[in-house]
């Protein structure tokens, strides 16, 4: 769905909206596996950009809910995760901002977006927003054990033949220091 400037010059656009799986490019390591379901609004907000100048930003506010499939970040098995997102967005045209001399950047600055040319396409900003979304690392289960670091076999599933590995001995000292500790 595209989002026109033109369109919400004259009122605001209400959007309920459903995509399958596989029409937002999540990227090699996501794949969404149910219907990704939107309501919003979309509407114009114009704002005041020196003495003569008015900038049309888009205000995008709504939901979203749908689950994607990511790797465990133990043991790398398929971990499916519930994605529920409110949102609550700004976008002003790309270039509005530019030429101006380095400033600092306020808070409510820092959470402005740019489009380019007369709207955007709200997948685009889905698309976003389900990334976001999601935890920075995902485990399947709490007590995952992960992979051998040696051989690469999931611990969950079986255990290794590997021998134990050899200590360090630039770590004796330390170790030597944490026993007298412990008594």
């Amino acid at each position: 769905m595209f989002i026109e400037i033109h369109e919400l010059e004259l009122h605001p656009i209400d959007f309920e909206e459903e995509i399958r799986p596989g029409v937002l490019d999540l990227g090699e390591d996501l794949r969404q596996v149910e219907v990704l379901h939107t309501v919003g609004r979309a509407q114009l907000v114009e704002e005041q950009h020196g003495k003569h100048k008015i900038v049309k930003d888009i205000r995008l506010a709504g939901s979203l809910k749908t689950r994607v499939e990511l790797a465990c970040a133990r043991c790398l098995e398929p971990v499916l995760q519930d994605v529920a997102h409110n949102f609550d967005l700004l976008y002003r045209p790309q270039g509005t901002d530019a030429g101006r001399e380095e400033i600092s950047v306020t808070t409510a600055e820092a959470e402005v977006s740019y489009y380019q040319g007369e709207g955007l396409q709200l997948e685009d900003v889905l698309q976003e927003q389900v990334i976001l979304a999601l935890p920075l690392k995902a485990i399947c289960r709490d007590d995952c054990k992960g992979l051998c670091p040696h051989c690469g076999t999931n611990l969950n599933v079986e255990q290794c033949a590997c021998a134990e590995p050899l200590e360090d001995p630039r770590w004796s000292a330390l170790k030597d220091i944490r026993g007298k500790l412990d008594h």
